[in-house]
């Protein structure tokens, strides 16, 4: 049997962006989640993936609203990671965003925005494995920053070459 604190310790060594996946609950408020598990999957047709807890209360939320948006973050958008990491309605109180032309809410400032709409959504142990299909592709005018996770902290990526 694998120790489960060493298992995320092992885990937690893999660097990783940070996301936030975004929806809109059923009062058309927005509802999200902090995710580090999150992987394109496929060019053709366009894919990816993220993993959220079974236990989160947005969760059930994400699955029923059969569309959603991944905001890559930037290093800036610290505040906005740990604030969708938590429990409540209430998660983008004071956070910037607006509705996108499919109707996804979208953060200001992130690296990139991925619109999708559910295309599977696959067990996986103590999360689900929720795939979107790419139905949009949002970039920022000038090129930001990424998040990045490591060893349980937030941080930004640093210049590479």
């Amino acid at each position: 049997m694998i120790e489960p604190g060493i298992y995320k310790d092992v885990m937690g060594s893999f660097p990783s962006g940070v996301t936030i996946v975004t929806t809109l609950d059923a009062e058309g408020g927005i509802v999200g989640i902090t995710a580090s598990a999150f992987s394109a999957l496929s060019i053709e047709p366009a894919l990816v993936l993220f993993c959220p807890n079974y236990a989160s209360d947005t969760y059930p939320i994400l699955r029923d609203s059969k569309r959603f948006a991944i905001h890559l973050l930037a290093a800036g958008q610290t505040a906005e990671a740990y604030a969708f990491a938590g429990k409540g309605k209430d998660k983008a109180r004071g956070i910037d965003w607006q509705l996108s032309e499919l109707g996804n809410p979208v953060l200001a400032n992130a690296t990139a925005v991925i619109e999708c709409e559910l295309w599977r959504e696959y067990d996986g142990g103590d999360h689900a494995i929720i795939v979107g299909e790419v139905k949009n592709l949002i970039l920022p005018e000038q090129p930001v920053t990424p998040m990045v996770y490591h060893k349980g902290k937030l941080g930004a990526l640093p210049p590479l070459g």
